[in-house]
C-alpha cells in the first residue's frame, strides 16, 4: 500500500526491515536499461578478470628475473625471451584493464543519468497531478529537496555502488578460488582482513543510513528557509529582517553541517579500522610467506602473487565504505523519494469518465457540502467550510457571491474545476456530474481567475496564451482589451514580447490582475470564475473592466466573488455567504430592499449610514 500523506511529514528513522526492498528497488531502476546493464556489467566483469591476471603475471615475472639473475631453467636467452613475453603481457591486460574499466565507468554513468532523467520526469509528473490537499500539507522546499538531492543520492548508487559490488564479488571468489591452488595457508592470512571489513562496512551503513536521513531532512529546512527568504525579499526588507533571516539560515546550516561532520566521523573511524587490518593481514602474509619462501614451499615469485592479490584486493575493499556509504545514501534518499512516487491523487479520473461533452455552460450546484481535511481544517473552524450551497448559473448569467472572510466564498470557486471534491451532494456542468468526466475536459471548460495571481517569468503574451498556446495574436489582444491590460501593454518597452519578471514582479498589482483575466478569457471556458480577481484594481478601470467583461462573457456562465459590492451590482442573482451557509439571494434591489445582512454591508461601503443594528450582529 503506498504511504498516506502524513508519512511524507513523519519521523526520521528507517526500519531496518524496509532497506533491503528500498535498495532493491533501487537497482530494478538500472534493470530498466537491462541492455547497457549487461554492457556494463560484462565491460566490469573484463576489467576485473584483467586484474585478477596480474598477481600471475607479476609473480611469474619474479621468478623469471630471479632465474636470470641466479642461472638454471632454460638459459640466459630463453629466460630474457619469457620474461619478454611476461613484460607485454602485463602491458596488453593493462591497457585491456583501463579501457575496460574506461567503458563500465561511462555506461554505469549512463545508465545513473538515464534513470535520474526518468526520476526527474516521474517526480514532476506526480508532482502535477497531486491534489490542493497533498500541496496544503508539504512545503515547496521540501519538494525541491526530494526532486534535486535525493534524486542524485539514487543516482549516485547506481553509477558507482553497483558496478564496485559487482567488481568486487568476481574478485573474491575468483581471486580466492585461483589463489588457493597456489597455498591455502596464505589465501587465509590474505583474506583475513575481508571479513572484518565486511562487518566494519556494514556497521557503518546503519549509522550512516541515519545520519544520511536526518541530514536530508535537515537540508529539506535549508532549502525551505532559503525559499521562503527570497520569495518574502520585500518582506524582510520593509521590515529590517535580514539579519533575523540571516541568523534562521545560519541556525539550519550549522544544524546540517553537524549532521554532515558527523557523517564523516563515522565513515573515516570506519575506514581507519578498516585499513589497520589490512596492513596487519598483509604483515601476516610477509611474515608467512617469508618463512615458507625460506623453507622452499612457495618461490619468491608466487609470494608476490598474494601480494599483489591483496594490494589488488584493497582498493574494492576499501571500496566497500563508499559503497556502504552510496547505499546508506539511496536508501534514504530513496525512502524519501518513492514516499512521493508512492502517493496516489485523491482527485483522478473515474475509471469511467468521459470527456465532457458539448453544450451551452449550465453550472448547477444541488446541495452541496464539504469540509477541508487538513492544515486549513486545524487552521480553520472545523465545522464545514461550506454547508448546502444550491444555484444554477446558465450561460450570459452572472452569479455574485459575496459574504464575510472564511464564509466558504473561495471554497465554491475551488470546487468548480474539481481542485476538491464535494463531501455531500453535487455539481453539474451541463447536465453532467463533473466527477464522472475527465478531468482535462472540465478544466479545459472552467477557468478561476484568483486573486492571488501567478505569472510565469516569460512575456506579457506568453503569459495571455498560457491558457490556449496556440491562440493567434488577435485573440490575445482581444482578451488584453477586454480585461483593460491593452493600452497598457502597448506603452511598454516590447510591447507583448515585454517580459513580466519572476511571478510578475514587473507590473502592478493591479496590472498583474487584469493579465490573469486576460489569460482567463483567451481560452473562451464555458464557465469563468473571477475570485476576488480585481481586488488590486483601482476603482475607474474596475468600472471599464465590469462593462468589457460584461461583453466578453456574454455568452457564458459567469461567477464573481468579491468583497467589494461594486463588483457584483450588475448580478442576475447575488447570494450572501455566512458561516458556509446561504443566508441571503436575490438581485442587487431585492437585497436592499430586504434590509438584511448586504444592505448593511451595502451601506458600509457606500458610506450610508447604516441601520441601527451592527455588521456584525447582522
Amino acid at each position: 500500500m503506498p504511504p498516506d500523506l502524513g508519512s511524507v511529514l513523519r519521523g526520521l528513522d528507517i526500519d531496518g526491515r524496509e532497506a533491503p526492498a528500498l535498495l532493491a528497488r533501487v537497482v530494478r531502476l538500472a534493470l530498466h536499461y537491462r541492455a547497457r546493464f549487461a554492457f556494463a556489467a560484462a565491460a566490469t566483469l573484463g576489467a576485473t578478470f584483467f586484474n585478477l591476471m596480474m598477481p600471475r603475471l607479476l609473480g611469474r615475472a619474479v621468478d623469471q628475473v630471479y632465474a636470470l639473475l641466479h642461472g638454471g631453467g632454460i638459459g640466459h636467452a630463453g629466460t630474457v625471451r619469457a620474461l619478454a613475453v611476461t613484460a607485454t603481457l602485463i602491458l596488453g591486460a593493462s591497457c585491456l584493464r583501463g579501457g575496460l574499466q574506461m567503458t563500465a565507468g561511462y555506461a554505469g554513468e549512463h545508465i545513473g543519468q538515464s534513470v535520474g532523467r526518468d526520476l526527474r520526469l516521474q517526480f514532476f509528473e506526480k508532482l502535477q497531478r497531486l491534489g490542493f490537499d497533498f500541496h496544503d500539507r508539504v512545503h515547496s522546499g521540501d519538494l525541491i529537496t526530494r526532486g534535486m538531492l535525493d534524486l542524485e543520492g539514487v543516482r549516485g548508487f547506481i553509477e558507482m555502488g553497483m558496478q564496485c559490488v559487482i567488481s568486487l564479488s568476481m574478485l573474491l571468489v575468483v581471486g580466492t578460488v585461483l589463489m588457493a591452488r597456489q597455498d591455502v595457508t596464505l589465501t587465509v592470512l590474505s583474506l583475513s582482513f575481508v571479513p572484518f571489513a565486511l562487518w566494519r562496512a556494514g556497521r557503518m551503513g546503519l549509522r550512516l543510513r541515519l545520519a544520511w536521513t536526518r541530514l536530508q531532512a535537515k537540508l529539506s529546512v535549508l532549502t525551505r528557509v532559503m525559499e521562503e527568504s527570497l520569495m518574502g525579499a520585500r518582506v524582510v526588507r520593509a521590515h529590517a529582517a535580514a539579519a533575523h533571516e540571516m541568523a534562521r539560515f545560519d541556525g539550519a546550516g550549522n544544524e546540517a553541517l553537524a549532521l554532515a561532520n558527523e557523517r564523516i566521523v563515522v565513515r573515516a573511524g570506519s575506514m581507519a579500522s578498516i585499513n589497520a587490518a589490512y596492513y596487519l593481514a598483509m604483515a601476516a602474509v610477509l611474515w608467512e610467506g617469508g618463512h615458507r619462501v625460506a623453507a622452499g614451499l612457495v618461490s619468491i615469485g608466487q609470494l608476490t602473487q598474494f601480494l599483489t592479490f591483496m594490494t589488488i584486493l584493497q582498493l574494492p575493499v576499501r571500496q566497500v565504505g563508499m559503497v556502504m556509504n552510496s547505499s546508506a545514501r539511496a536508501i534514504s534518499s530513496g525512502r524519501r523519494l518513492f514516499e512521493v512516487l508512492d502517493l496516489e491523487p485523491t482527485i483522478v479520473d473515474d475509471p469511467q469518465a468521459v470527456p465532457l461533452a458539448d453544450g451551452p455552460g449550465v453550472l448547477r450546484f444541488e446541495d452541496v457540502s464539504f469540509a477541508y481535511d487538513g492544515p486549513k481544517s486545524d487552521v480553520c473552524d472545523p465545522q464545514p467550510a461550506i454547508t448546502g450551497i444550491s444555484f444554477t448559473v446558465r450561460p450570459g448569467q452572472t452569479l455574485g457571491i459575496v459574504g464575510p472572510s472564511g464564509a466558504g466564498k473561495s471554497t465554491i470557486a475551488q470546487l468548480i474545476p474539481r481542485f476538491y471534491d464535494p463531501t455531500g451532494g453535487r455539481i453539474t456542468l451541463d447536465g453532467q456530474d463533473i466527477r464522472h468526466v475527465s478531468l482535462d475536459s472540465l478544466r479545459a471548460a472552467v477557468c478561476v481567475v484568483a486573486q492571488d495571481v501567478f505569472l510565469f517569468d516569460d512575456s506579457v503574451a506568453a503569459n495571455i496564451a498560457y491558457a490556449d498556446p496556440e491562440a493567434e495574436d488577435h485573440r490575445l489582444v482581444d482578451a488584453a482589451s477586454s480585461a483593460q491590460m491593452h493600452e497598457t501593454v502597448s506603452t511598454m518597452a516590447d510591447g507583448y514580447g515585454t517580459p513580466v519578471g519572476e511571478r510578475g514582479s514587473a507590473l502592478s498589482g493591479g496590472q498583474r490582475q487584469r493579465l490573469a483575466i486576460a489569460r482567463g478569457l483567451v481560452a473562451g471556458p464555458r464557465v469563468v470564475v473571477f475570485d476576488d480577481a480585481t481586488s488590486a484594481v483601482d476603482a475607474a478601470t474596475e468600472h471599464r473592466l465590469r462593462a468589457a467583461l460584461r461583453d466578453a462573457t456574454a455568452a457564458q456562465a459567469t461567477l464573481i466573488i468579491s468583497h467589494r459590492l461594486g463588483s457584483v451590482l450588475h448580478a442576475d442573482e447575488i447570494i450572501v455567504l455566512d458561516s458556509g451557509r446561504i443566508v441571503e439571494r436575490g438581485r442587487h434591489e431585492a437585497l436592499l430592499a430586504r434590509g438584511g445582512y448586504y444592505a448593511r454591508l451595502y451601506a458600509l461601503q457606500s458610506d450610508i449610514a447604516p441601520p441601527s443594528r451592527t455588521l456584525e450582529q447582522a
